[in-house]
């Protein structure tokens, strides 16, 4: 089961250190914005959450926002996900194609979410990049079973499953940024997966 973390803390540094930049990231700028104004929508957009009118949205904003989060309950359940899920594909790319996996998958699903679903909503969140990392692993279980155990496989089809249920019946869940993640991870992967990951 390669999603069961035996590392020490020192360890998962050492051998993770894009993923632990990504979770102190988080950690850091959710601390931000409790100093500066809290989770209103007007002190979010500020710091740089998306909207769903893509014409009130600089680039930086896809990319800033997966640092965001607007809640405890939010930022806990991704750092979660990252901290747990994200370590094979890091061993599996390598540490810089990993950390441009995670960003475009990511900034990908955040632009998914604004041309899909438009509105008067903010979109916060690390889930757009961690879908991404969810899709690569689909499409590992679909055509690359071998780099899998049947324990890994079935977690991912759990989690899948799970996640997209909750993401549709939860209220202020934005889907739309989980499915475009997804894809743009599946796709991603597809293109580039066998170019980039060690056999």
């Amino acid at each position: 089961m390669i999603f069961v973390r035996y590392e020490s803390w020192r360890q998962y540094v050492r051998l993770y250190p894009i993923n632990t930049i990504l979770i102190a990231l988080c950690a850091i700028m959710f601390a931000v914005e409790l100093g500066t104004g809290g989770f209103s929508g007007d002190n979010l957009y500020r710091l740089g959450a998306f909207v769903g009118d893509p014409s009130y949205n600089e680039w930086w904003r896809y990319f800033a926002a997966l640092f965001l989060h607007g809640s405890w309950p939010h930022l806990i359940f991704n750092l979660f996900g990252l901290f747990v899920f994200a370590p094979p594909l890091e061993r599996i790319f390598g540490h810089g194609r990993y950390a441009l996996f995670y960003l475009v998958s990511g900034v990908l699903g955040n632009l998914a979410a604004v041309w899909l679903a438009g509105g008067a909503w903010y979109g916060v969140g690390a889930s757009s990049a961690i879908y991404g990392l969810y899709g690569a692993y689909l499409y590992i279980c679909l055509f690359q079973r071998h780099r899998l155990d049947p324990g890994s496989r079935t977690t991912v089809y759990g989690i899948l499953a799970s996640g997209l249920i909750y993401s549709f019946v939860v209220p202020n869940i934005g889907y739309m940024a989980h499915l475009g993640g997804l894809a743009a991870g599946f796709v991603l992967y597809r293109l580039l997966g066998s170019r980039w990951a060690s056999s």
